[in-house]
């Protein structure tokens, strides 16, 4: 078994622009992150950073190059074994999609419905998901009627609700003001410190300040760290 729950060997992703322009947005970029370890991904916009994170979390299929979850490689992996290896996985993102006109704590915990959770355990989970992200009071309330902000946070709750071996967190402080965004931070602070595996991407030196190892990226590719 590789002591690397999260691996990227030779990691390429390419798209189309329009017409003939080829884009790489990640260029062979290479990493082992060991269960417990904490990677902060840094790096101006459009450097690579949210695909690096998809392609890592087998949300994205890259143009060459390997992705490894636990020494299994996700290419050759069964759907079934996906969806296995996804579970691991916790993901916050800024654009992460929410169902319109569901309550808030079970968009949280809808993912927990294959495992046999009751409505019951679920929206007893969400409540305190919820509580611990200061939306206590949004328990019932649809994800259309939040703010940026609190969707944001909302997001990280529900990253952190199926109890992943691994959080994959992009720009988690980017449309919050400083008080919240510490709340966050000591939530994925809390995550690691009990054993957990963090990958996260942040233009925020307070969000990257508790990284155990650090990547920075330019232009898709590995940069020197300064």
């Amino acid at each position: 078994m590789s002591a690397a729950l999260l691996e990227a060997r030779g990691l390429s992703v390419r798209y189309h622009a329009g017409g003939s322009s080829e884009v790489r947005a990640i260029a062979d970029v290479s990493i082992a992150i060991p269960r417990g370890a904490f990677l902060g991904v840094a790096g101006p916009s459009g450097c690579g950073k949210t695909t690096l994170l998809c392609a890592l979390g087998t949300l994205l299929e890259p143009t060459s190059g390997e992705v490894l979850v636990d020494g299994a490689e996700v290419a050759t992996a069964s759907q079934a074994e996906r969806s296995r290896m996804r579970r691991r996985l916790g993901f916050a993102f800024q654009s992460a999609p929410m169902l319109r006109g569901l309550p808030l704590w079970d968009n949280l915990t809808y993912g927990l419905v294959p495992r046999g959770e009751s409505a019951r355990q679920r929206r007893e989970l969400g409540a305190s998901m919820l509580e611990r992200v200061g939306l206590a009071t949004k328990l019932s309330v649809p994800p259309e009627e939040l703010s940026g902000g609190e969707r944001q946070r909302a997001g990280l709750a529900r990253a952190l609700a199926g109890a992943p071996d691994a959080l994959i967190v992009d720009e988690p402080t980017s449309n919050l003001d400083r008080a919240s965004a510490d709340v966050i931070l000591a939530l994925v602070a809390d995550f690691h410190a009990r054993g957990g595996t963090v990958v996260l991407a942040s233009h925020d030196p307070a969000a990257l300040a508790p990284a155990t190892m650090l990547l920075a990226l330019e232009a898709g590719r590995v940069a020197p760290v300064t």
